[in-house]
């Protein structure tokens, strides 16, 4: 209890608690964003040889937490010095300890935004249930992003069950909208791009999104209400396009090469959980 009231009482000691516990986060994000997709893909391989009758080749285990985590160059096993946030990378130069083969700066990358992120919403909602909860919205979408970058994939596993949580959490607490905001939120994410999809694929014969991006939307309504998607879906339309054609025009990115629309529709939601009720009421009062 004093450790709590300390942290209440100091908002510089509870978002440097945050900063550090978010960057350990961070490493865990990066176990998830490798190997979630991995475990995806096992699992379809695995019902298709059922369906076909064929018989299952038997596999070593393999989930979040086993095997250990080593180096894919010389299976060097990661120890536990070799695996704190940034700090570790920037002991090692950026090398593994053991063959010197050059690690991703991709790994400290995603833990410093983690715990920038983090620090952020810490901030912003100072210490309650709703930085706990702001930051678990934050964690989900950052691995939902590198996913999709990697794979234009947004698994089930992560959209649905947020889904779900989002609903409840307002729904007992009222914590970032009324329910029934949240309610409406969830249906008419869903429905609006899974309209602008049939649309698309009608006029042109083509599948403009996947229906990934359909729960997202729907896990960002869900949590921050329908009065939010237009700024959500506004925003990531807008970077989108920009992004997209900045790709096309310099570096000859092929037009009908699909882009991942995930990454955005997430910017722009957490955009919206902190500065989305500031936002449409500039809005709004620009129009009036």
């Amino acid at each position: 209890m004093q450790l709590l009231e300390l942290l209440a009482g100091s908002q510089l000691l509870f978002i440097s608690l945050v900063v550090v516990l978010s960057a350990m986060v961070g490493s865990f994000l990066n176990v998830v964003i490798h190997r979630l997709p991995i475990m995806m893909e096992r699992e379809w391989r695995g019902q298709c040889a059922e369906l076909n009758g064929t018989p299952i080749a038997e596999q070593a285990r393999y989930n979040l937490a086993v095997p250990r985590s080593a180096c894919p160059h010389c299976s060097h096993r990661i120890t536990a010095l070799e695996n704190i946030p940034v700090i570790s990378y920037l002991f090692l130069k950026g090398k593994c300890a053991s063959c010197q083969a050059r690690i991703s700066p991709r790994y400290p990358i995603i833990e410093s935004v983690t715990a920038l992120l983090s620090a952020t919403i810490a901030w912003y909602f100072g210490f309650g249930w709703e930085t706990l909860a702001a930051l678990v919205l934050t964690w989900s979408l950052i691995c939902l992003t590198m996913i999709d970058v990697d794979h234009q994939l947004l698994p089930d596993s992560i959209t649905l069950p947020m889904l779900w949580l989002g609903l409840a959490i307002n729904l007992f607490t009222g914590m970032f909208t009324d329910i029934q905001s949240a309610l409406i939120g969830a249906m008419i994410g869903y429905l609006s791009l899974w309209s602008i999809y049939w649309i698309f694929k009608l006029l042109t014969g083509k599948e403009g999104m996947g229906y990934g991006d359909f729960k997202l939307l729907a896990m960002l309504g869900a949590w921050l209400g329908w009065q939010m998607l237009p700024v959500i879906i506004l925003a990531s339309s807008l970077v989108g396009a920009v992004v997209g054609i900045s790709l096309v025009v310099m570096r000859g990115h092929e037009r009908n090469t699909p882009i991942p629309f995930g990454p955005y529709l997430a910017a722009a939601g957490w955009i919206a959980l902190i500065w989305g009720v500031a936002i449409t009421e500039q809005y709004l009062g620009i129009l009036t």
